[in-house]
């Protein structure tokens, strides 16, 4: 999705995914994948096995989203220590390399959740910095809402790193949240130093909602219902008296629901804001988010397909998903929203990389 993102103006050089449905989505989306390892420029397998000979001549951009879990909440923070987010490390060892051989990226982008910013108290984030920093790269970090082009609600921290020269290129964003600012501050004065305020313009206002998005009706799955009344049973007076509003006002309305444990107790939330709640992977009956659908006084549920998941990612309608409904989700919910990196590839990371060919044409 990152690759999609960046666009025809980038050619990939070498991407890898330990995970057997993610590798078959990318080749199936990318005839220049390979079909399997050593014909084509995409490997399946864990990262801590690459070696720096397996990346082919000096990149401009290094993409780097690790799995999320020990970054959020539900992966109890356990960090950048924890068993899959250490897959960080895994790839900082292969740009360390690199770099050793003089030919490490000029930019490096980490894409992680906001967790990231905070998890350990800052400790991690600060390890991250520093080792950015020990390699001589700037950074600076900006936390991008999906919501601002999709509709979806999916925040999510892009740390940019760069060798390139940055004039121009810094400046007061949108993208400098509260969450952020408060992650500079808590760095170490030496590595404040080292931060860049990237200076990302903030898109046009987005002009679709989730409604918009979603298959015909005659074609979706519907819940029974009784599976409906459950659902239904299991909100807390305030989202049950929404529910009730919308269908007293008697037009079409479509919500998404989320299954959440508060205390003791699973309760079902619902939005009514026009955007679907940040799509995960379904690891668990919870996870699934379900749509809410009132019409003619009617309240029908069901859930969300991954075509509709897809659509809210920014994936074109041809883009391939696995045959699976849990393994076409999976592969959704890990992903990055394509008109994020869009955005941010036009605006900062293609003008860092054609100032590197600059640089080096000037030499």
């Amino acid at each position: 999705m990152a690759r999609l993102g960046l666009g025809e103006g980038w050619t990939c050089a070498f991407a890898n995914d330990f995970d057997p449905a993610k590798a078959a989505t990318y080749r199936a989306n990318f005839a220049d994948a390979g079909r399997q390892n050593g014909e084509g420029h995409f490997h399946e397998g864990d990262v801590w096995k690459i070696a720096p000979a397996d990346l082919p001549g000096q990149a401009d951009l290094a993409w780097a989203s690790s799995p999320c879990q020990d970054f959020s909440l539900a992966g109890a923070r356990a960090g950048l220590s924890g068993g899959r987010s250490s897959a960080f490390f895994g790839f900082w060892k292969l740009m360390q390399a690199l770099s050793a051989e003089g030919r490490g990226p000029t930019s490096v982008v980490i894409e992680n959740v906001v967790g990231l910013l905070t998890s350990h108290g800052g400790a991690d984030f600060t390890a991250l910095c520093q080792a950015l920093a020990d390699q001589g790269y700037r950074f600076g970090v900006l936390e991008i809402d999906a919501a601002r082009f999709t509709p979806q609600s999916r925040p999510r921290v892009f740390v940019v790193a760069t060798r390139a020269p940055i004039n121009g290129l810094s400046g007061e964003s949108v993208f400098h949240s509260r969450a952020v600012r408060q992650a500079h501050e808590r760095l170490p004065p030496a590595l404040r130093e080292a931060w860049v305020w990237w200076g990302l313009a903030a898109p046009p206002t987005r002009n679709s909602d989730l409604a918009a998005l979603l298959d015909p009706d005659a074609t979706a799955r519907w819940h029974d219902v009784a599976r409906t009344e459950a659902l239904l049973d299991l909100m807390a007076p305030a989202h049950r008296a929404a529910v009730d509003q919308k269908v007293a006002d008697g037009g079409r309305a479509v919500g998404a629901v989320f299954r959440r444990m508060r205390g003791q107790d699973q309760r079902a939330e619902v939005r009514f804001d026009g955007l679907a709640g940040c799509l995960r992977t379904p690891r668990g009956g919870s996870s699934r988010q379900t749509l809410l659908v009132i019409e003619g006084g009617q309240v029908r549920s069901r859930l969300l397909s991954p075509r509709e998941g897809a659509r809210l990612m920014g994936l074109p309608e041809g883009y391939s998903l696995p045959a699976s409904q849990t393994a076409g989700l999976h592969v959704i919910g890990d992903g990055v929203a394509v008109p994020v990196v869009r955005w941010l590839g036009e605006r900062l990371l293609a003008p860092l990389a054609l100032r590197k060919t600059a640089s080096v044409a000037a030499e």
